[in-house]
């Protein structure tokens, strides 16, 4: 996903990461600070044992700040170490349990989180890059007519 959500901000100019319809909407530059806050904490701070230094507020109060390739490159740093955390927990671990913003959960179910969180933002990212440039985005274009050719019965 994440380098969907990179292929997008690749598409997109500085206006367009930002646009958003309303003040009850957030612009994509604000999914990517949510995003990269919410792995910082749920993993780097969870189950990395960093301090927890989000101020959530900030990633949606956020009006045009980066753009396109900074986002990506904070997107992509705050994912290599958090692939870096999660490739190193010992097995035992998975059960032991943690609180972040008042939940406790285990590891595991931190990690289960944050995979189902990233993926819903993910989406979202995805169609509104797709609304602002009105074209397809080709991400399964590997997926032939001919490949699946078969009915469905």
């Amino acid at each position: 996903m994440t380098s969907r959500i990179t292929d997008c901000l690749n598409r997109l100019n500085h206006e367009q990461v930002w646009i958003r319809g309303s003040e009850n909407e957030n612009a994509i530059g604000n999914l990517v600070l949510h995003l990269c806050g919410n792995v910082s904490q749920w993993i780097g701070t969870g189950v990395g044992g960093w301090p927890d230094e989000r101020v959530r507020d900030r990633e949606f109060a956020a009006r045009a700040e980066a753009g396109p390739p900074v986002l990506a490159d904070r997107l992509q740093g705050v994912m290599t170490e958090a692939i870096s955390i999660i490739e190193n927990v010992a097995t035992e671990r998975l059960t032991e349990k943690i609180t972040l913003q008042g939940y406790t959960v285990t590891i595991l179910e931190a990690i289960y989180h944050v995979v189902e969180h990233f993926s819903y933002h993910a989406g979202q990212i995805i169609f509104a890059t797709k609304q602002l440039k009105a074209e397809d985005l080709d991400f399964y274009g590997h997926l032939s007519a001919t490949a699946h050719a078969e009915t469905t019965p």
